[in-house]
């Protein structure tokens, strides 16, 4: 069965890269469309500090997804394997057509429609899924709030500077902006790939308990950062752009509100969408400048996606599973 480890982990480190490819205009749009770094340099910004974040800021998260979420004693290979599969199908088919979905969410989805295709819906955790749930609709009006709340803040301290005095200091500021963000993403995101792993490694008996060792951790921020690094450069002119145009200072609003809503939650051990996040941070800032300067048409693209990722992840995972069932 040791090949089924292998290929179990390997498959859950795709996912991982696939995540941090696909979330990558998360993370660099708002620094790109604001010609504060070129592309090439604000991926490989990003990807710096989505690795960094695996040296301070716990697991919680990943508990909450190898164990929170799914009762661990029905999960086997086949049910984690199809949970990937059924997540990286969705990643790929909205990174193609340019929609800023949660891969967290799908991966969430893949794995309990698998677990559900296993031994039905009495191996979901109720109380883990409420807070997952509720979080959905939670942290983007967070950050939707944050990112308006900060606009109208830095237009009173700056309102008696000129545009060019504070486009020449917001675009120093985004650098560490962006950079807190990129943290934030890898603190969260990583995580939830070191819960599969690790959910794997104790089925396969390596683990005595449920616990997430440091080359996990180490595995996963690197996979994650190699795949901010290659970038989804499809969904960056989405986020940057089509949403609302920003400029530096609402650059740095939204990331920062972004930022403190995704390491709050990750603290307290809430896997939460880092793209609904930045999404509603984004429209946010553009709702602070002028409501009609939100594309509210985009926005209600992003947002059916949005409501789509988990039941079609779940259904394609539980597809996969029977699929597996038939041959194995």
């Amino acid at each position: 069965m040791l090949y089924l480890v292998i290929l179990a982990i390997f498959v859950a480190l795709v996912f991982d890269f696939l995540n941090g490819f696909h979330d990558a205009a998360n993370s660099i749009a708002t620094v790109v469309s604001t010609r504060v770094l070129s592309p090439r340099l604000a991926v490989a910004w990003a990807a710096f500090f989505n690795f960094i974040a695996a040296f301070g800021f716990g697991t919680q998260v990943a508990h909450t997804i190898g164990a929170g979420l799914i009762d661990i004693s029905i999960v086997d290979y086949y049910v984690i394997l199809a949970g990937l599969l059924g997540a990286i199908f969705w990643d790929i088919l909205t990174w193609w057509l340019g929609l800023p979905i949660s891969s967290s969410h799908a991966l969430i989805g893949g794995y309990a429609g698998a677990a559900i295709a296993k031994a039905g819906f009495s191996t979901l955790i109720l109380s883990g899924w409420v807070k997952v749930l509720s979080f959905i609709v939670i942290s983007p009006l967070v950050g939707l709030v944050l990112g308006y709340s900060f606009m109208i803040l830095v237009f009173w301290i700056f309102r008696k500077k000129s545009a060019t005095k504070m486009d020449r200091v917001f675009r120093r500021l985004q650098l560490l902006s962006a950079a807190s963000y990129s943290l934030a993403h890898g603190t969260n995101d990583a995580q939830k790939t070191m819960g599969i792993i690790a959910g794997v490694l104790f089925t396969a008996g390596y683990l005595k308990t449920y616990d997430i060792p440091f080359y996990v951790v180490l595995m996963c921020h690197a996979a994650i950062a190699l795949g901010t690094f290659f970038g989804g450069w499809r969904i960056v002119k989405t986020m940057g752009s089509k949403i609302t145009k920003l400029k530096p200072v609402g650059g740095f609003c939204a990331e920062t509100a972004g930022a403190i809503t995704i390491i709050g939650s990750s603290l307290a051990g809430i896997p939460v969408s880092t793209t609904h996040t930045i999404t509603g941070a984004i429209m946010g800032v553009g709702s602070a400048r002028r409501p009609k300067s939100v594309r509210w048409g985009v926005a209600r693209s992003i947002v059916w996606a949005w409501i789509l990722t988990i039941p079609v992840a779940a259904s394609v995972s539980a597809l996969v599973y029977l699929l597996f069932s038939l041959f194995v």
